[in-house]
């Protein structure tokens, strides 16, 4: 196991009271650059009564200034395996928390925990440990990657315990997280894999096409059943081909399919990240992590499932094979990488990383903008859009740094 590195801290339960704290005068963020659904205020400000955001400021609010900065909606993580040296698929519950506080000390707010590929009775048992977390609030749901998934786009996922997706064991898997189950990763081409999509759609459950060695055809079919997502779209499906074009062409084609995106660096090159903006347009794009237990903590050697990783200068790759396993990412990177490597607007960066995953959770009522009534859930940034304070529920998870 590597050794730690990067930044860490005491993990505390999340809550969702909606109830104002007792005794903490409200709070005034003033004269930020605020990114609001509207476009973006200059010289703007954000008040916070409690757990929420307010329309105005009580007579016994304190004031921050924060002129020079920018305030964003907090992070919304649809994809993330774990990070600060903790997995979500094999870790204790302390180990979870761990891991969930690691990515909320780089801006994610709210956070869905995804597992890999394994034994059908390990996952079941493991979306009971995380179903718990989602009750009390800590994640907000599970999503489950594998092993419903192609082996000939396997990634790091265990071939041997890979399936093919039966109604009855995906139904299985629902029903063990106890209306907690958020989204499935789906290789649709699959025997049983159109009914399967099916399934989710009518339980609510988000139908993800990833993992695939699809065609174009299949593909639509797929979207036409529910489907709704693209698992880290270009990453572990068929390339685009001018007489042959997958899947990759069917999910940036369809109003209703999210595409996520890993933007890191290394999953993706920037002519690809334009490609899917440009074709999906910024309302339909969800930059995700898809982070692993090295996230926020160090290179080193990790087990990924029963896989073995070696993190190397932050790019985590299967020790048998090479393959890419996941990322070291966290979402304030891939939000300082898109507004300034790939020249993405503010807004759309907002869009990608708050709004669109909020809304694909059916969560936009309570977070992904800065709008009164939703949580006070925001991240602070200086004029190089680097993390400068976190705040979760109108609590600082980091503490603004205004030097």
């Amino acid at each position: 196991m590597a050794t730690p590195s990067g930044a860490r801290g005491t993990a505390r339960p999340a809550t969702d009271n909606p109830q104002p704290a007792t005794g903490k005068a409200p709070l005034v963020l003033s004269g930020a650059t605020v990114v609001l659904p509207t476009g973006t205020v200059k010289d703007g400000r954000v008040i916070i009564d409690g757990t929420r955001i307010a329309g105005s400021a009580p007579e016994n609010a304190q004031v921050m200034d924060v002129r020079g900065h920018t305030l964003v909606p907090g992070f919304v993580d649809i994809h993330n395996h774990g990070g600060g040296g903790a997995s979500f698929t094999s870790g204790t519950a302390d180990d979870v928390v761990r891991g969930i506080h690691t990515h909320r000390l780089h801006g994610t707010t709210t956070l869905v925990a995804s597992t890999v590929t394994g034994d059908m009775d390990f996952l079941a048992q493991r979306a009971g440990l995380l179903s718990e977390l989602a009750e009390q609030g800590d994640i907000a749901g599970i999503h489950f990657e594998g092993p419903f998934i192609s082996p000939c786009r396997k990634g790091a996922h265990s071939e041997e315990l890979l399936r093919d997706p039966d109604p009855a064991e995906v139904r299985k898997l629902i029903d063990a997280a106890r209306g907690k189950a958020r989204m499935v990763t789906l290789a649709t081409e699959l025997p049983g894999g159109i009914d399967s999509v099916r399934l989710l759609a009518e339980h609510g459950v988000i139908a993800a096409i990833g993992h695939t060695d699809a065609t174009y055809e299949q593909t639509v079919e797929a979207i036409d059943a529910g489907a709704t997502v693209a698992t880290h779209l270009f990453n572990a499906m068929p390339t685009l081909g001018h007489r042959t074009p997958g899947p990759i062409a069917a999910l940036l084609e369809d109003e209703r399919i999210t595409v996520e995106l890993i933007n890191d660096g290394t999953h993706l090159h920037p002519a690809a990240l334009q490609l899917a903006f440009h074709h999906a347009g910024p309302d339909r794009v969800a930059f995700i992590t898809d982070a692993m237990d090295a996230a926020g903590f160090g290179d080193g050697r990790y087990m990924l499932g029963p896989l073995e990783v070696e993190v190397s200068e932050g790019v985590a790759r299967l020790v048998e094979g090479g393959s890419i396993a996941g990322s070291t990412l966290t979402l304030d990177r891939a939000f300082q990488r898109a507004v300034t490597v790939d020249r993405l607007s503010v807004e759309d960066a907002v869009a990608a990383l708050s709004a669109n995953p909020a809304r694909l959770l059916g969560m936009y009522d309570t977070i992904g903008s800065l709008e009164p009534g939703k949580y006070a859930d925001l991240v602070l940034l200086d004029h190089q859009f680097a993390l400068k304070g976190v705040m979760r529920r109108g609590e600082w998870v980091v503490d603004p740094q205004l030097g």
